[in-house]
């Protein structure tokens, strides 16, 4: 009787041990990565001149991130929270986005903000805007995660469409 008790607890830890592996059978969850960006018209390319020169300002991207069982990205939502100061009183802010391009060249828009022209005015130099929801592909938040200095977010003012402050992407989680 002692033998078939064994046997029985033998092949009980053993069905335990089978269900207990090391991958997982659902996707690893969501996970959060935050960026920062200091936006200076000096890093413009090139660099602005003028009266709008003097201002700056911080983004916050975050990215909330979906990985499958394997840690691939799966999917990506960003939240951007803009800070821009000591512009001249009344600069609008037409346009504001991520770029793929390291510092001192320009690059292709990756992510795009939605903020639109009007969106956006410095009253007295100075504002904030959040944008949240923004779709990130999986291949560009791959990327960004893997080399945020290739990247770069800008605002666009009327007076320097082209950008009027920009800086590199870095990951602070």
């Amino acid at each position: 009787m002692k033998f078939v008790t064994i046997l029985a607890l033998g092949v009980s830890l053993a069905a335990v041990a089978a269900c207990n592996t090391s991958t997982p059978t659902s996707p690893s969850g969501d996970d959060t990565q935050t960026f920062t960006a200091t936006l200076r018209p000096s890093d413009e390319v090139p660099p602005i001149t003028g009266a709008e020169s003097t201002g700056n300002g911080t983004a916050t991207i975050t990215l909330n991130l979906t990985r499958d069982q394997s840690g691939t990205v799966t999917g990506a939502m960003a939240t951007f929270a803009v800070t821009l100061r000591n512009f001249p009183a009344g600069t609008p802010v037409n346009m504001a986005h991520i770029h793929q391009a390291i510092a001192g060249t320009s690059g292709n828009v990756v992510v795009n903000t939605t903020l639109t022209p009007g969106e956006v005015l410095l009253h007295d130099g100075s504002g904030s805007f959040n944008k949240s929801g923004i779709v990130v592909t999986p291949d560009i938040a791959t990327q960004l995660l893997n080399n945020p200095a290739a990247f770069y977010f800008n605002v666009h003012s009327t007076a320097n469409p082209a950008g009027v402050a920009r800086g590199q992407l870095v990951r602070i989680k």
